[in-house]
């Protein structure tokens, strides 16, 4: 099974690039918030995989943070859910705000992801309620940099503010990085500001 991809990016559009590793050109499945964070053509790369087996198909899924890789997992662990569907969740929405969205049974929220229904918002909701703490215990004791919640306010201070979103997101990720996990938001989102005036 593949779990790591590090290489080239030969091809690229939403949802799918395709990585050049050592000249074998590895075609994957990504969400839309993998894919905004992916660099130019010829750039590198590097995504943790699901390797999805299934009858004569053998599909890669691949994602820029542990998080996603873990939520993408629960979601297609659920009957009914399959990786079509795992990758348009989080394609629609942010991981923290996943999150948020089923430890509040927010199946509004749910529901306006494009191709999730009613039916597949609740399913989501009662199988992964009471789940959710482990992914967050996973999260920090692998280092992961995003805190989700600020994360969150940030992009929908930007959003509010008139940023389209993939810009928001770049501008928050590079101020987090810039300002550190202990800034707090006021002073996150004036570096945040400050990135999206270069």
């Amino acid at each position: 099974m593949i779990a790591h991809l590090r290489g080239r990016i030969l091809e690229k559009q939403p949802n799918r690039v395709i990585v050049d590793v050592g000249g074998v050109g590895y075609d994957v499945a990504v969400p839309l918030s993998t894919f905004y964070g992916l660099a130019d053509l010829g750039g590198d790369v590097s995504l943790r995989v699901h390797t999805h087996v299934r009858e004569e198909t053998i599909a890669l899924f691949g994602f820029a943070t542990a998080l996603e890789l873990d939520l993408f997992e629960r979601l297609i662990g659920i009957s009914g859910i399959g990786p079509k569907v795992g990758l348009a969740v989080l394609s629609g929405i942010e991981p923290g705000e996943l999150i948020g969205a089923i430890e509040r049974g927010d199946l509004a929220r749910l529901t306006a992801i494009p191709g999730v229904g009613k039916k597949t918002s609740e399913r989501i909701v009662l199988e992964l309620k009471d789940r959710l703490p482990k992914t967050r215990v996973v999260v920090e004791a692998a280092g992961e940099p995003e805190a989700p919640v600020l994360r969150d306010d940030l992009l929908s201070a930007l959003i509010n503010l008139g940023y389209h979103r993939p810009l928001a997101e770049k501008g928050v990720d590079a101020a987090m990085k810039a300002a550190g996990r202990d800034a707090g938001f006021e002073r996150t989102l004036k570096q945040a500001l400050r990135e999206l005036a270069k």
